[in-house]
């Protein structure tokens, strides 16, 4: 009865005890979100942190790969099971997407006796008994070594869950401290190849802009004279005058069809709008999704307008680019 009351106490004790941690982190992580932007994180990255105490040692390891989503998963022995609800509250809070892993591990300082200990007072208690049963039962045999240990009460658990799982958030706070910076470094790397592509691909809508006109006139010139050789080449046989009207009237059709002005005034756009996003703070790779979309389908308008070589070489190139930044974009949060 009195093991049984002891147990029951231990375990509150140990509620509260996480209880009171689980409060404190939530209340810390509250305390640091007003003001302070998140920065822009990659979803690859790791981190591990040792804490020691008198309980033992305890080991937080936190990794993370690309995913649609946020998948949080983690190994953690049964003795270590209560601080799991904590520690997944810790990292849900600051990570938004990622396959992310939480391994934990613990060595008990308690390992070392066995994680008991015998209870003098309790082996005192049986011996009296014994005493008093054979004083009325001579013939009654001494308890063993063993049925003594066994008996209840004789050796008391060494309780020191509680102290490893508050041993346990301490080190998952500080490991999360070190996998977040490190999402944020290859961020800042990856933003860095992302504008470089991007001014890269602003080049080519500058450079084709500008020329633009110019290569389209050129081009029609080129077609109107072998128009114009054709026509002559029939003689009397069609009236010259209604033929080039009817030449000059597809010209400027063909014109109104091959002009990529809007295309390129669209892709200046959306690239203002990719370097804001990076210049931002937080989860952008969705929008950045959304952008490569809009960047890809003009691009691809004119790839079909491509009226001239210069153009279509352009619209490769674009492509290509637009693809290298969707790569990158996949590993940013």
């Amino acid at each position: 009865m009195c093991r049984a009351v002891d147990k029951q106490q231990a375990s509150v004790e140990f509620l509260t005890i996480t209880l009171h941690l689980r409060l404190t982190e939530r209340s810390t992580s509250l305390s640091k979100k007003p003001g302070e932007p998140r920065p822009i994180q990659s979803m690859t990255g790791s981190a591990t942190a040792i804490r020691d105490g008198q309980a033992g040692s305890v080991s937080v390891e936190i990794r993370s790969v690309n995913a649609r989503f946020l998948d949080l998963s983690f190994r953690v022995p049964d003795d270590l099971r209560s601080a799991e609800t904590a520690l997944r509250e810790l990292i849900s809070a600051s990570v938004q997407r990622g396959k992310v892993e939480c391994r934990v591990s613990f060595r008990s300082a308690s390992a070392q006796s066995g994680g008991q200990s015998l209870q003098i007072e309790a082996v005192d208690r049986l011996v009296a008994l014994s005493d008093q049963v054979r004083s009325r039962i001579p013939d009654a045999a001494a308890p063993t070594v063993s049925e003594v240990l066994r008996w209840p009460g004789v050796l008391a658990e060494d309780d020191s869950a509680a102290a490893l799982a508050s041993l346990a958030i301490e080190a998952g706070r500080e490991a999360l401290d070190a996998f977040l910076s490190h999402r944020a470094r290859e961020g800042a790397r990856l933003v860095t190849l992302i504008l470089e592509r991007a001014r890269s691909i602003a080049d080519i809508v500058l450079a084709i802009r500008a020329r633009g006109p110019e290569l389209l006139a050129a081009h029609e010139k080129r077609l109107a004279e072998r128009l114009q050789l054709a026509v002559d080449s029939l003689g009397a046989q069609v009236p010259a005058e209604e033929t080039m009207a009817r030449v000059r009237q597809e010209l400027a059709l063909y014109g109104m069809r091959a002009d990529v002005t809007e295309e390129l005034d669209r892709l200046l756009a959306h690239l203002e709008e990719l370097r804001d996003a990076c210049a931002g703070s937080g989860p952008i790779g969705k929008r950045l999704d959304f952008l490569l979309q809009e960047l890809n389908r003009e691009a691809n308008t004119l790839g079909s307008k491509a009226a001239v070589v210069d153009f279509s070489k352009a619209a490769v190139e674009l492509k290509l680019l637009i693809e290298q930044i969707r790569e990158q974009v996949q590993n940013l949060e």
